[in-house]
């Protein structure tokens, strides 16, 4: 599951779910005149807040931000299971606003009932959260500000220079190396490295020969992100999904065919990138 492809409305609604969680230990009634040490139930206490409230809106949440991180969703019902998820967060803010209008559950409705107790601080909660978390699911693939990319894309590491950043090896064989002090006035010695017996003059360096350069229309692996999702499809030209490239993700550009980019993925999956427009070079 790739994290980097939440978007800030399914951080949204990841904050709303965690607020439902804790909602549902709080009380859910409000009831005047009750004494101190009277224990009101939460929300744990009664079967259709539990059900249609509680946990309707997390697993709804939670089947969101698990299809938002999957490169291909499965289906339930027939439907995506992010769509499905969003179908769960609406009915968990219907269902909440319901209990608001009668905490009581009909019970007040019988002859001398009275009017039941009101809402208490974890229905009130609930609702808010309900209605907050169906608002970021329902709006996040229509508002561009929420389908932002919730955690920013890495960057590229920087190469490396040779030898890790330290100065290269010095001496005898290495470009660069420190002359050996030479005695007596600077005559060079017998037997000294690079020198010749006798005490003859040194011979003049003979010019190395410069390394062959790669031809400038050579392909250089880069990084790139797409700006929306796009899919990657099988390197033997079908047009067969192997995985769906999400924003907010860095990939490896590794080949290019044409138009097209060979990449790889996060988890080592290579396919052709049809559609190589707006991309951002890392």
């Amino acid at each position: 599951m790739n994290i980097r492809s939440l978007t800030r409305g399914d951080g949204v609604v990841i904050g709303a779910a965690v607020l439902l969680f804790i909602a549902s230990f709080l009380d859910l009634y409000s009831i005047d005149g009750a004494p101190d040490s009277f224990d009101v139930p939460s929300l744990w206490s009664s079967g259709p807040v539990l059900l249609g409230v509680v946990l309707a809106g997390i697993i709804g949440a939670v089947l969101i931000v698990v299809a938002r991180g999957l490169p291909q969703a499965p289906k339930v019902a027939g439907l995506d299971l992010a769509q499905f998820g969003i179908a769960l967060t609406v009915f968990a803010a219907w269902s909440a606003l319901g209990n608001i209008f009668d905490p009581a559950g009909g019970a007040d409705n019988f002859e001398g009932g009275g009017d039941g107790p009101d809402s208490g601080t974890g229905l009130i909660l609930a609702l808010i959260a309900t209605l907050v978390m169906a608002a970021a699911a329902v709006a996040t693939p229509l508002v561009p500000a929420l389908k932002a990319a919730l955690l920013g894309a890495p960057r590229p590491a920087a190469p490396q220079p040779p030898y890790g950043g330290a100065q290269p090896p010095s001496g005898y064989g290495y470009p660069g190396a420190q002359q050996q002090p030479q005695p007596y006035g600077g005559q060079p010695q017998p037997g000294a490295p690079g020198q010749p017996f006798g005490g003859g003059q040194p011979a003049a360096p003979q010019p190395q020969a410069a390394a062959p350069q790669p031809p400038a229309g050579d392909f250089s692996p880069f990084w790139f992100a797409v700006p929306v999702p796009r899919p990657l499809f099988a390197e033997d030209g079908s047009q067969t999904t192997i995985a769906e490239l999400a924003p907010g993700t860095w990939y490896l550009a590794v080949e290019q065919r044409g138009p097209a980019l060979v990449a790889q993925t996060q988890d080592g999956r290579r396919g052709v990138l049809q559609d190589t427009s707006g991309i951002q070079r890392g």
